[in-house]
């Protein structure tokens, strides 16, 4: 039996740990969009501001957002520039917003599941003068 020389030995193992690290970089590389796509469902946002029919912002009006699944309502004040913001909203659910002051009160506006948008602003108009 020949014996080979132990430089040719040593070759053949880092030749074979180089091939063996590739192979699981390769496999990791790939693993790691995987990994990042299971952190969990991108979460939505709604915001907007509360408006009169002059285009002022209403400051102080209560704008509300229904889970059309749950039937649960959130509320939020708006503030000295008639802004709001809602977030966490589900993918997959409907919501309905509308705003209220003065015991007036905005049209509905719909926000869709087969919506595929993650960021909605939307002004709410409260006519004031009726």
């Amino acid at each position: 039996m020949k014996r080979f020389p132990f430089s040719l030995l040593s070759f053949a193992g880092v030749l074979s740990l180089a091939c063996g690290s590739i192979a699981v970089l390769s496999v990791v590389s790939r693993a790691v969009p995987a990994f990042a796509q299971q952190r969990g469902p991108i979460q939505r946002v709604v915001e907007g501001k509360v408006v009169d029919k002059q285009d002022a912002v209403v400051n102080g009006a209560v704008v509300y957002l229904k889970d059309d699944h749950t039937l649960a309502v959130k509320s939020y004040i708006t503030d000295d520039k008639g802004a709001y913001r809602f977030g966490q909203l589900a993918q997959n659910t409907d919501y309905e917003l509308w705003a209220e002051s003065n015991g007036k009160k905005s049209p509905v506006k719909n926000i869709s599941s087969f919506d595929s948008k993650n960021q909605f602003y939307i002004n709410l108009k409260i006519d004031l003068s009726k």
